[in-house]
């Protein structure tokens, strides 16, 4: 690998010329020397130096050379989150009454329908409840008889006023306790009808509420289980989500109708896409943000609620030039790429790289937006790739002519 640089020739008048000066011109020299000085450091700034590849190094460095091409190139927020489902999505299921499990008939995983029988419950107290709700019934319809009959007594003026309001104070009490009895009963999955015709039940089935996934079973058979114990949670992820944080600098940016790029470890290599349906209006405090919900549009592999994820909300897509993250390279507080152009040399075919300042603007999947600060001409190439290793072999010709 051969390094040119442009001021040889310069350097070397100039040490002639301070060699053949005296006196005077002595001092002129030294002013022309410091002038010569600054010039240099200029210049090495300025990277004006070329590197030059032979056809073998090019390819064993596995270059990349091709015109600068516009590209599109999205400019986006970071937003990390995680899958959720809507609150009407999620159930637990609890005993309505402290009983014992006498039968499971799911397992994590199984899918299940609005109704289906999860488990069976069984215990003396349930028997109780029935015939508890049965004789009250019985007694309700005795009660009914008496009321109407003696009603019509008092509204002929035969009956006493006082006995219809006794009977009518009795009704109505048994009709509430009645009442009552039957909402637990529903509750519990049993038709009080079939109680008034005599049957009675010595165990109760636990239903699903909602459509959907046995996430985790809480219970084993023969346990006993409390009113507020949860024996069985339930998801629907029909209807799952994105549901990503923004923080307060970046939340005027976002919207609804926006796209989501967004990763989980679920399904690698794969991006899926969301779209902004609901944002926020309140802040979470730590960290200071707001959330988000995003639908799912191309819904792949296994998700779960509760899974991370990393997301990019597009905010705006221009077109613009752009290279590989790996074609520009940063120096100071300047960014560089490097101009490529075949030459000649002895009948030999090299490759000559010069740096380029230039301003960079968004990141998208690898991709830089690149601003030259000058026009290039028409048909340019620019290297594509190993923009790092060009500059570590320029700063190295740098600290060797330094010596």
């Amino acid at each position: 690998m051969k390094i040119y640089k442009s001021i040889t020739l310069f350097l070397a008048i100039g040490l002639f010329m301070t060699s053949c000066g005296g006196g005077a011109d002595d001092h002129a020299g030294h002013d022309h020397g410091e002038s010569g000085h600054e010039g240099h450091e200029e210049h090495g700034e300025g990277h004006e130096e070329e590197v030059h590849f032979s056809e073998q190094q090019f390819a064993s460095l596995d270059m990349k050379v091709d015109t600068l091409t516009f590209r599109n190139i999205n400019s986006y927020v970071q937003a990390n989150g995680q899958l959720e489902v809507p609150p009407q999505n999620e159930a637990i299921v609890t005993a309505i009454i402290g009983s014992n499990v006498k039968s499971i008939k799911v397992i994590e995983g199984d899918k299940v329908k609005k109704g289906q029988v999860l488990a069976y419950l069984a215990h003396p107290e349930l028997i109780s409840i029935q015939t508890h709700y049965a004789a009250n019934w019985n007694q309700l319809e005795f009660l009914k008889e008496d009321y109407e009959r003696k009603k019509k007594l008092y509204e002929d003026n035969v009956g006493s006023g006082r006995e219809f309001q006794k009977s009518k104070s009795e009704y109505f009490s048994m009709k509430s306790q009645v009442s009552g009895d039957e909402s637990k009963l529903r509750l519990l999955g049993i038709t009080p009808t079939k109680i008034q015709e005599g049957k009675i039940y010595d165990q109760v089935a636990v239903t699903s509420p909602i459509n959907g996934h046995i996430r985790t079973v809480e219970v084993k058979t023969g346990q006993f289980i409390q009113p507020e114990k949860e024996m069985f949670e339930i998801v629907n992820i029909d209807h799952i989500h994105a549901d990503l944080m923004v923080f307060e600098k970046d939340m005027h940016k976002v919207k609804e109708g926006q796209t989501v790029n967004f990763t989980i470890e679920s399904v690698p290599g794969t991006e899926l896409q969301a779209k902004i349906y609901s944002v926020g209006k309140a802040f979470e405090q730590d960290p200071k943000a707001i959330h988000l919900h995003a639908e799912i549009e191309n819904k792949e592999g296994l998700l779960i609620p509760g899974m991370y994820i990393n997301g990019h909300i597009i905010t705006e897509d221009v077109e613009t030039y752009a290279l590989p993250e790996s074609a520009v390279v940063k120096e100071g507080d300047k960014y560089y790429i490097f101009t490529a152009k075949k030459e000649q040399d002895h009948g030999e075919t090299e490759w000559a790289f010069q740096p380029l300042e230039v301003n960079v603007g968004g990141i998208d999947n690898g991709w830089i937006e690149i601003k030259p600060l000058a026009d290039l001409p028409e048909g340019s190439q620019v290297a594509y790739n190993n923009a790092y290793y060009l500059m570590a072999e320029m700063k190295k010709s740098e600290t060797e002519h330094s010596h």
